[in-house]
């Protein structure tokens, strides 16, 4: 089956980003590869590895939401940092197959070589969303029906669409799942839950509710100034949304962060579980929407921890962090941050197996 859009990575491509050094063993160098990435279903199913790694370096969706441009630059640095951790007793690095990253900059450039008006630009971004939407579902969809977790490292919010109803779609044909629907929990300052006027990164949440494949969601960190009224309303008049804002945690304390989520994870425990983390809900990250107000590290880290841990995960979404943005900002640290998030989320779920072993 062919992925378009995709790059496949080989052992040449992660080694040449792993900083080898004699006495020691760096993720690079254990993490698997496809081996063949003209059979990849027949690869997964070859394969031991529990998780499969991949990138949506893209800001087209973000763009689509009228944002900064940058959500593209987080790949690299992440992988430069998450193959150059130690490979040792906490994470080996053979539980995670690195399958590689989609490329739409053919999408982006198309759109950016004509001299649009901005209403226009916006349809055209909105537009290719739809493109990003069906590639990205694809390798969820084949992930996950051959019993494997995925890892999405974006790339704008947008892609939480297609992570759920890829991994909806995969889960319910692996057997997992009787119908192909899942909840999500959403670790967020905003909840990405606007009206279905065109796909952007500020509706993926709605667009799956609406076709059938999110029935609970749950947002946690929600910033009151950054939630429209009708957004509002309607969330708090679904039964089956939910959310917790980050005033009623840490200005008023009416609860403490892990009592928080752990409401989150009780409000979704009915089935599988997609976990999103947008990074623009971490004080002083740099992303599209950068907060000088909002969690910390600490807190995300928990997160991750708790949510792997306790729920039942369909996949792993961190999006929206970049290491520049077309505005010029930059910030060399955001890639390490998620490879902090992502090494949390394989140790839990791999101490929960052991555990049940």
């Amino acid at each position: 089956m062919m992925l378009q859009h995709f790059k496949f990575y080989k052992k040449e491509d992660v080694l040449a980003i792993t900083k080898i050094r004699r006495f020691e063993t760096k993720l690079g160098e254990q993490v698997q590869v496809i081996a063949n990435a003209n059979d990849l279903e027949q690869s997964l199913k070859g394969s031991k590895a529990k998780f499969v790694l991949f990138g949506v370096p893209e800001d087209i969706g973000v763009k689509a939401n009228g944002g900064l441009g940058g959500a593209d630059s987080c790949w690299v640095p992440f992988l430069q940092s998450f193959l150059n951790i130690q490979s040792n007793d906490f994470l080996d690095g053979e539980e995670i197959i690195l399958l590689g990253h989609f490329d739409f900059n053919d999408l982006a450039n198309l759109i950016e070589s004509y001299a649009l008006k901005d209403d226009e630009r916006l349809s055209a971004y909105r537009h290719a969303v739809n493109t990003i939407d069906t590639a990205v579902e694809q390798l969820v969809h084949i992930i996950t029906q051959n019993k494997k977790m995925p890892i999405v490292i974006g790339g704008g919010h947008n892609n939480a669409y297609p992570c759920i109803k890829g991994a909806a779609k995969g889960w319910h044909k692996a057997g997992v799942l009787e119908i192909a629907e899942i909840n999500a929990i959403n670790l967020d300052a905003h909840a990405d839950y606007r009206p279905m006027e065109g796909r952007h990164s500020g509706n993926p949440f709605r667009y799956a509710e609406e076709d059938g494949y999110l029935e609970k969601y749950c947002v946690v960190g929600l910033h009151e100034n950054y939630i429209t009224q009708n957004t509002w309303m309607d969330l708090v008049n679904n039964p089956f949304c939910d959310c917790i804002t980050y005033e009623d945690i840490f200005v008023r304390e009416k609860r403490n962060f892990m009592q928080a989520i752990a409401h989150a994870a009780g409000f979704t425990e009915e089935t599988l579980c997609g976990i999103e983390v947008d990074l623009d809900c971490i004080e002083h990250i740099l992303t599209s929407a950068s907060t000088p107000v909002g969690i910390s590290p600490f807190h995300a880290r928990q997160f991750i921890n708790y949510t792997a841990s306790t729920c039942r995960p369909a996949y792993l979404h961190i999006c929206e962090g970049a290491t520049k943005l077309s505005d010029g900002r930059t910030d060399t640290q955001t890639g390490k941050l998620v490879s902090y998030l992502v090494s949390d989320f394989v140790k839990a779920i791999l101490d929960v197996l052991n555990d049940i072993d």
